[in-house]
């Protein structure tokens, strides 16, 4: 089979694309003939040899990528038969491999993909769709909220964009470039705004006109999830889930003392403790793309050119989730 391989980590270009044995299923475990792997920053991360994240370092030569959509295409003893050639989707935790034409994962990791929704959006919601029902849930958004997303137009922000409108609340969608602008604005944010703009923070308090920021869905970090912080009412939420920008938004005793806020991580240790598990928030993700209410945006790049994908995304040239595709 076909797979990208990183040899040595660095650029994106150390991603090499390469013939590889087929893996074997194990015990317990099954073979997915991929139609669409997931990307994610922690992969581009990972690639650059940058420790100090979520996962370790992988050994070298690795295979990257944790999320796969695909069918059924070979079962390991004591698998179910009913597994064998069905359309499913997986997240393959720290045991990566995703980037390739197959990949084995444990039985127990499968979700069937639902009817009527694609494979390329069944491979974001499982891991970036399940991400964001646990900001959601963290969040307990209501028709009384006023909402500002940094990084609408991403992966995840499109979900809460989604999500928020759904709830009745007040959207802010702050995303970069006039083109990922009117993407937030038809994914239904009251505002969307270009936040590459020095004066974006104005023109966010001119458009509410009058209302007050009661949420911060922060991705980003940084100086601008500084910058939306720094909107928040009194008695306001800040959701922290990344750090894009490449440094967590700095908060301060000062600010919880003196404004009230409450501060929230929602992912990390918070989502390994969840009472229901990650595969619980899996389900509900892949319910709410089944039923039409989240539909998550993808970008699509051919396996073969998994390097431009990572240059791409760190570039922030995307929109919504990446995804390859053999």
């Amino acid at each position: 089979m076909r797979a990208i391989r990183l040899h040595e980590f660095g650029p994106p270009e150390n991603l090499r694309y390469e013939e590889v044995e087929d893996p074997v299923p194990g015990p317990g475990q099954v073979r997915v003939a991929v139609t669409a792997a997931g990307v994610h920053l922690l992969d581009t991360r990972l690639r650059a040899g940058e420790a100090g994240g979520p996962l370790p370092l992988p050994e070298l030569p690795s295979i990257p990528g944790r999320e796969v959509a695909g069918r059924v295409d070979a079962l390991g003893p004591g698998v179910a038969e009913e597994w064998l050639g069905r359309r499913v989707v997986a997240h393959l935790g720290p045991a990566s491999q995703g980037y390739a034409e197959r990949a084995v994962t444990d039985a127990g990791r499968l979700h069937a993909v639902p009817d009527g929704v694609p494979d390329e959006a069944a491979v974001a919601m499982i891991g970036t769709g399940r991400t964001a029902m646990a900001v959601l849930e963290a969040a307990a958004l209501t028709a009384d909220d006023v909402v500002v997303v940094p990084a609408a137009a991403g992966g995840l922000g499109a979900l809460l964009v989604q999500a928020a409108v759904d709830a009745g609340a007040f959207v802010v969608g702050l995303a970069g470039g006039a083109a990922k602008v009117a993407i937030v604005r038809d994914l239904g944010a009251h505002v969307a705004l270009d936040y590459r703009r020095e004066t974006w923070p104005a023109e966010v308090r001119d458009a509410l006109d009058g209302r007050e920021v009661t949420v911060v869905l922060d991705g980003v970090g940084g100086a601008a999830g500084r910058s939306a912080l720094e909107l928040l009412a009194p008695g306001g939420r800040l959701l922290m889930f990344g750090y894009s920008e490449g440094t967590p938004t700095p908060v301060t005793s000062e600010d919880v003392w003196a404004r009230g806020i409450t501060v929230t991580t929602a992912i990390g240790v918070r989502l390994m403790r969840r009472p229901g598990g990650l595969r619980e928030l899996e389900e509900r993700a892949l319910a709410a793309a089944a039923e039409g209410r989240l539909t998550p945006l993808r970008t699509a790049f051919p396996l073969k050119d998994a390097g431009a994908a990572h240059a791409a995304l760190e570039a922030r040239a995307t929109t919504g989730k990446v995804v390859l595709v053999p």
